[in-house]
């Protein structure tokens, strides 16, 4: 497998962590109340994007393949909660 094919299947690997995390992120500034928002989208991006990440490859390990609705699910999950963590929803 050469450099180019590798980034390229890694780069599919991490697109749904990455669509999941920028619609979570950019969706919390319109939804959530101003109390529960992170004060950086960005942070709350970047944070999102590991949590959905490590999912993916905890999904990985955990099946033996990629592309399981499980972990799909539990992608969504992760990233749900590391923005409710990250906007600090609790004290609200």
């Amino acid at each position: 497998m050469s450099p180019l094919e590798l980034a390229r299947h890694i780069v599919a690997f991490l697109a749904p962590a990455l669509a999941v995390a920028a619609l979570v992120a950019l969706g919390a500034r319109l939804v959530l109340p101003p109390g529960a928002r992170p004060r950086s989208a960005w942070l709350a991006f970047v944070l999102n994007f590991a949590a959905g990440g490590a999912t993916l490859a905890a999904g990985l390990w955990f099946f033996g393949h990629d592309g399981k609705m499980a972990t799909y699910a539990a992608l969504v999950l992760a990233v749900a909660s590391m923005q409710w963590l990250a906007g600090r929803a609790w004290r609200t």
